[in-house]
């Protein structure tokens, strides 16, 4: 199963009672946290969830309310004892945005490991989640990302005895290990069906409706994307600032055929976007919006 909470919902300047964008995913104790606006360490401890389990940054782009919570995020990983290595995932020019915001965050007890792209499109796992960034369109390089959750196939007892699998080796090759014993080595393949339906979603701000968009979204059990403006009014201004409406997030989770749409990123001029919901809601019925604290567990089919 995969845990998501959205941490904030701001875009460009926090609001009293909203926080600026980050997602937490947690997947069998370990976490990824994407983006990580000012205020995130705190908005981790408001939600209750566990800091320590970060071991995975992933940011969109280098706008100040994607990354600016990052030096303090960091000195409190440091301060609650952490000594593990952090992997954190961006465009071009990750090393010399964290170089910059390490000026006031010197010395940390673990190493940062950084992983810039160069594609267009890039594939990376974090513990048990398989991450595919894709580019979008914005003011400057910035990437979306589809998170997927695998599943294997049902162990299969026949295929284990049609191949002379012996019996000790069953359960670890349940497991997805290869087993040496007396002599030959077993492998999972031998004794497993076809891979299941996994989990997947989408995390997506700052950007305009591209085909990259909804094509990594296709059918996914989740959509988290940005609606900075929920007025169709505002429809010039999204096209300026390159954001999107309300309305064209909604009919671009239609065409993806998604679960479900969670919206965020919100302007400061929106205040209280479940007044724009119902406008959403007729052109995708599964349109919520999003608020810091909201959270959701996705589990596989039966």
């Amino acid at each position: 199963m995969l845990d998501i909470v959205l941490l904030g919902c701001g875009g460009t300047v926090p609001l009293k009672n909203r926080w600026l964008t980050a997602c937490y995913l947690r997947c069998n104790g370990r976490a990824v946290l994407i983006d990580c606006g000012e205020g995130t360490q705190i908005a981790v401890k408001e939600a209750g969830v566990s800091l320590f389990a970060i071991d995975t940054i992933c940011l969109t782009h280098y706008h100040a309310d994607h990354v600016s919570g990052l030096p303090g995020l960091l000195l409190s990983m440091g301060n609650e004892g952490r000594i593990a290595p952090l992997a954190i995932y961006g465009p071009r020019g990750l090393q010399r945005i964290i170089e910059g915001l390490r000026v006031i965050a010197p010395e940390l007890p673990f190493s940062l490991e950084l992983h810039e792209f160069t594609q267009q499109q890039e594939n990376f796992i974090a513990g048990d989640l398989h991450f595919t960034a894709f580019g979008v369109q914005h003011t400057l390089p910035c990437y979306g990302y589809r998170v997927h959750l695998p599943r294997a196939g049902k162990f299969d007892p026949g295929r284990a005895r049609e191949n002379n699998i012996p019996l000790v080796v069953w359960s670890k090759l349940q497991k997805g290990s290869a087993v040496e014993w007396e002599g030959t080595t077993y492998y999972p393949r031998q004794v497993m069906g076809e891979p299941r339906k996994g989990i997947s979603m989408v995390y997506c701000t700052d950007t305009r409706p591209t085909a990259s968009l909804e094509t990594a979204a296709q059918s996914v059990d989740l959509l988290i994307c940005e609606g900075m403006y929920g007025d169709d009014e505002k429809q010039d201004k999204a096209l300026e600032t390159l954001h999107m409406t309300f309305s064209e997030a909604a009919v671009l989770a239609k065409n993806a055929r998604v679960k479900a749409l969670w919206l965020t990123h919100y302007s400061p001029s929106l205040p209280d976007p479940e007044s724009f919901l119902p406008a959403a809601q007729n052109l995708f019925f599964n349109t919520q919006c999003g608020c810091d604290g909201k959270r959701t567990t996705l589990q596989f089919e039966d």
